[in-house]
Order: C-alpha cells, then structure tokens, then sequence
C-alpha cells in the first residue's frame, strides 16, 4: 500500500501482524497500577470498541497485557510501518488543503527526531500526548484525509469524535484536552481517567499539533537567559547559567545559552536522551563525573568560552558539587517535569534511573517520599548558592509548588499576593514585564512545502517586517525589537530546524498580523508555498497559569481562567483553522488552562480577512486581562491598540493612590 492508501484505510479491517517492542526507542515510563479489577475490564472495553467484534478474542489478551506491562493500552501493533514526519502538503491525501495542513503537524509531533516518547504517541514532558493510543491516530488522519471545507473535525481528549456539518470560516478542528469536572483533576484522576481511556494530558503545543521541537522554545528561553543577565547588570560571556532536564521542551536550553553567549550546565539523567541532544548538536559536550565537570568550568570561565555542557547524573549532585568547589553560579533555574513528579518527570537524588524508574511503579508511596526528600535537597543547595548572589528563577516547571509541598524552604519571609515564595518565576520578573505586558510572545510559523528555501525566504520577509516597523516603535518595546531582529538574521546559522521547516519569532499583535500578511502577499504571487500559523500555547493570552504565565497578575485573579476560555472561543469565530483548550499545560494537571491555535495561509482575500481579524484578538485579549490588573507595560500597550483602531474600546483600570490606602 501507498502512504495515501495507508491514510485513507484509517483502522484496518485485516489485524496487521504484532510489532516487537523495540528497546532502541525512548519509551515512556511504566504508568503505576491505579485500576480497579473492574475498572480494568472497563479499560479493556474502551479500547476494544475501536474495533469490530471479529477482532476482539484476537486483541484482548495483547491490550490487557499492555496494560498490566505499561499501565497503559498503547495498541503497539497498529503503529504504522511507514516513517513518521512532516511530508510537502502536497504528498497527503485530502479534499482540504486546510485539513491536510493539519496532518502535516500530527506527523511533526510524533516524528521519532521531534517526539520524546514516539511509539507511546508522547511529545514531551513526560505525558504530553497527541493521542492515547494508535486507533485514535489511525481514525483521526483518516478523517483529516476524507472532510470537506463544510466540515468540523471534534476531537475529545485524542478520540476523534467524528466530523459534524459547518461552514468554510468554521474551525476544521476543535480540540479539547483533559477537560476534566474541577474537583477530579488531582494527578491521581489524571493517571486513573487516561487509564481507562477517556482522556489524556495534552500538555501545551504536543495535543494541539503545533509542537515545532526544541527550536519552540530556544527563542523564549533565550530572552529569558539574555534578560536574565541584563537583570544581574552582567554579560553572559564567560558567566555561568546552571539548570536541568534536556527532554522535549527543556531540551533547548544549552542551544539557547550558546546563543545568549554564556556558559550553560545542564544536568540530565536519562542516557538516552542526553545522547540524543548530543547527536543534534543542542549540546557541546557531555560529562559523567562531577570533579572533570568542576575542571571544565573552570576552564571555561577562565577563558571566556560560550560552550554548553551536559552533566550526566542529577542536577541537586551539581548544585552541591559546586558550592563545595566554590564555583560561582550567575543565573539558575530547573526545568525537569514538576508538573508530573511521581511518574518520571523528576528523578531524585541517590537514585540510578533504572532504580527510579523501578521504584515509581514497583513502591509509589516510596518514591514519592524519595523525591520530596530530593526536592528538600534541592532547594537548600540552591539557598546556599543564592545567599552568595545567584539569581534563582522557577522555569514555570512547577519546581519551587512542589518544592513547597515537600517542606522546603522555598518561601518568603515576607509574602505578598503572588510573590509568596522566595524566588520569583520567570514570568514575574522576566517575561512577563519584559515582553507578554507589551504583547510579545512566541509567534510560530511553518513552510507546508517542506522546503528549506522557502523558510529562509520566510525568514527574511519576518526580518524586513520587523526592521520597518521598529523605525517607528515607541522607546517601550526598542529592546524587544531589537531582540528578535537579531534572533531572525541568526536562525539559519544556528541550525535550530528539527522535524519540520519551522520558525518562531517572539512579535506583537503588529508584528504578527503584518509579517503573516507578508506571507499571504509571497504565497498569492507564487512566490513560497502554504504557510501554517500558530504559538506557543504560552503566550500573552493563551494561558492562565498562576504560577507561569499570569504569575505577574496582582489583583487576585491569578486562579481565574477566563482568559484562556475567552481566548479560544474567540480565536474560534475569527478564522482559526484549529483551536485548542487544554487542561495541565507545563505545570500540571489541574493547575493550569491553556489554549492554542493554528491558522493556514493559501495567499487567498479569506486568509487575508482571518488573520487580521484572529491575530488582533488572539494578542490584545491578553493584553486587556493584564491591563485591567494595572500592569504598566499592558496598560501602554492597550492604549497604543486603541488608538490604532477605533472599533477597540476596553475598559482602563483606574489606580488608587498608595498613601490614600496606606491612610485607612
């Protein structure tokens, strides 16, 4: 059979022959056992209506193994045998060239060199998934291959409800991710309700197919290193930035130091994947003993290098290695899975990973206790650095909230809302003064055509939009300008291309509607192919996030989420492609509400019409919310958006003098 033909079979009516497993993948960590006998069975009758009768005798006996293997029905012999990756758009079979887009951006997720954990369908963070099982994927492309423009694709936590009647301005697709009743989206409802397959953790971009590999967050994490030292009044050239994790999103960090000019440390215990950033060239260099790693740094130091080291071993070993060698540490962050800590996403200290990875499944309760005394661990060896001028800043990981649950002292002396703890999120003092107030954040885009050509053409049509547009930008936003015109001119030398013809570039609502209209203008003349638009879910308004991306919000309504809902309802009716709203996000289930987007250009007056009317709402939403909690930058920025257009009208806050509070 044809790829075409694999596509439109969707599940086969003939079983295909089992698949080995294969050890040379990164797979996901066993799920511990959280089912009932008789929720068990329900499992099992879950999986099995994806099929005709005839074929359950045959698959009942695999499916309850899997489960009893993995804590999970993955339906491994349904994984396809073609390779998995963004092909041209024009290679999927489709009647929309809207839906095919979207395929292209499924098979992105889950390409081997993108995804974290590809045969389990998991992008990154441990849990993000596209699908829970391979019957989802196989029914989903099928559908994707076979919907008209008239049709809305529903997509329920991976399971492709079906397609439903709409019209050409209607989403194609309509996402939701581990939409769960409030009172069940404890981490232990996550692990039994995936279980049972009736939903899944669709982190951020991994359930809304707009994941671009570890370049998605190079840019982000670069700003927020250079702004970092910026904070400090340092250079980075020759100064030391330590952090943790080289997995799907937190793998980008040493790429991004190297590019900020620093000496990054980042610690790593899984062998696989640390191999694996070093085949790609995000890392430099990688060291499994603690006192060779204490003698490269000081090498470095002493010679200024901008170089970026993988420490092979545990991050708490690092902290502590290097106030015993009194090696000082500038900038320090972690950006292990917090979010998900009792099932792989951070390993504790004094463990191997195969001993961890045992423990979680074979002794929950027991690796909970090792982790939280890890995390006890953790913080005190930072206290100590920090009590000697480091700058700490929670990566939005979650780190310092289970910190806390653990007992550690990670929490101010002197709280006020929204800075109850010691150090401040990234958000706080970093991205979200520094670029969401002002609209900034992560504007992606992808070339349909697969051509390396056509992204560099991209590239530079971004390049010379932005550099018009900052002759005339107020004083406020010069540095960031500044920032992304430098990052533009450098993406083709940093080689930050994984899977798919991808850029990101942090833009405001005027950067983004006038660069995508620069596209729409190239693909009308012939001059690129179809360009797909998106974000990152963390982003200006995508995301209600308390202790991330709303973490600079001080009126109280950090814990609100109207914001994520209004952005994708909103998105919605003004000419997304597809949109997406999840629930857990990066800092876990239960924790956050994040909403995504994504948008095809076809060079037509329709895309021209969507994209000035989305990308306006899908920023200046955002915006407005921090406004209205008397944020200065947003306030300016609400201001400059109103004045630009009038149909605009947004209630301004109206601030209170501190002396008359402080007189009651």
């Amino acid at each position: 059979m044809t790829f075409q033909e694999h596509i439109l079979q969707g599940i086969p009516e003939i079983l295909p022959n089992k698949k080995p497993f294969d050890a040379t993948i990164n797979h996901a960590p066993k799920r511990k056992d959280i089912l009932s006998d008789e929720e068990k069975k329900l499992a099992l009758q879950n999986a099995l209506r994806y099929f005709e009768s005839k074929h359950h005798a045959t698959l009942l006996p695999e499916f309850k193994k899997e489960l009893e293997t993995f804590g999970r029905i993955y339906m491994y012999r349904f994984r396809p045998d073609y390779k998995m990756y963004a092909r041209p758009i024009e290679e999927y079979p489709a009647k929309s060239k809207q839906a095919a887009a979207i395929m292209l951006m499924i098979q992105n997720n889950l390409d081997y060199a993108v995804a974290q954990h590809p045969h389990e369908l998991i992008t990154y963070g441990g849990n993000g998934a596209v699908f829970s099982n391979w019957a989802q994927y196989l029914l989903t492309m099928q559908y994707l291959a076979t919907m008209t423009n008239e049709q809305t694709l529903v997509m329920y936590s991976g399971h492709p409800m079906g397609l439903f009647p709409s019209h050409k301005d209607a989403p194609r697709v309509v996402v939701t991710n581990g939409m769960m009743i409030p009172n069940y989206s404890k981490p232990d409802d996550w692990e039994k309700f995936n279980a049972l397959g009736v939903t899944q953790y669709g982190q951020m971009t991994a359930g809304s197919y707009m994941y671009i590999g570890p370049q998605g967050i190079v840019h982000g994490t670069t700003i927020t290193v250079l702004n970092g030292f910026r904070k400090i009044n340092k250079s980075p050239k020759g100064n030391i930035f330590v952090t943790s994790g080289l997995g799907g999103m937190s793998g980008a960090q040493p790429k991004a130091g190297n590019i900020a000019g620093c000496i990054t440390i980042c610690a790593e215990v899984n062998p696989k994947i640390t191999q694996i950033r070093l085949d790609q060239g995000w890392i430099d260099e990688k060291i499994t003993d603690l006192d060779q790693l204490v003698e490269r740094v000081n090498t470095a130091q002493r010679n200024s290098e901008t170089v970026s080291i993988a420490y092979l071993g545990n991050v708490v070993e690092v902290w502590e290695k290097f106030n015993e060698a009194n090696i000082h540490i500038d900038l320090g962050s972690d950006q292990t899975s917090l979010h998900n800590p009792w099932a792989g996403g951070y390993y504790p200290v004094g463990l191997s990973f195969e001993e961890s990875n045992d423990l979680m499944v074979n002794n929950p309760e027991l690796f909970k206790t090792k982790v939280q005394e890890s995390l006890r661990r953790h913080a005190a060896a930072i206290n100590k650095h920090t009590e000697k001028g480091t700058y700490f800043f929670d990566y939005g990981n979650a780190f310092l909230l289970e910190a806390s649950r653990a007992g550690a002292d990670v929490m101010s002396d002197n709280p006020t809302i929204g800075r109850e703890f010691k150090y401040p999120s990234y958000v706080q003092d970093i991205m979200g003064p520094m670029c969401f107030d002002y609209g900034f954040g992560p504007f992606r885009w992808v070339c349909a055509s697969g051509k390396s050509e056509d992204l560099a053409k991209t590239d530079a049509i971004a390049c010379s939009v932005l550099e018009d547009i900052m002759k005339n930008s107020p004083n406020e936003i010069q540095q960031q300008m500044a920032d992304n015109i430098q990052w533009i001119k450098g993406a083709q030398e940093n080689k930050l291309v994984v899977g798919s013809q991808a850029r990101i570039l942090y833009a405001d609502a005027e950067g983004r509607m006038k660069i995508a209209k620069a596209f729409n203008d190239a693909i009308a003349k012939g001059d690129i192919g179809y360009v797909v638009l998106g974000r990152d879910h963390h982003d200006v308004s995508g995301t209600d996030s308390p202790y991330r991306e709303t973490s600079n919000i001080y009126d109280g309504s950090r814990f609100t989420a109207d914001m994520a809902i209004h952005n994708v309802i909103g998105d919605s009716f003004r000419g997304a492609t597809w949109v997406s709203i999840h629930n857990g996000g990066g800092v876990g289930w239960g924790e956050v509400i994040n909403g995504g987007f994504g948008m095809v250009l076809d060079g037509s007056n329709d895309a021209q019409r969507r994209l000035k009317s989305m990308l306006f709402w899908d920023v200046n939403n955002g915006i407005s919310r921090r406004s209205w909690a008397k944020n200065e930058g947003a306030i300016f920025a609400l201001k400059r958006a109103m004045e630009s257009n009038p149909d605009l009208k947004v209630t301004l806050p109206n601030i209170v003098d501190k002396d008359l509070l402080n007189s009651l």
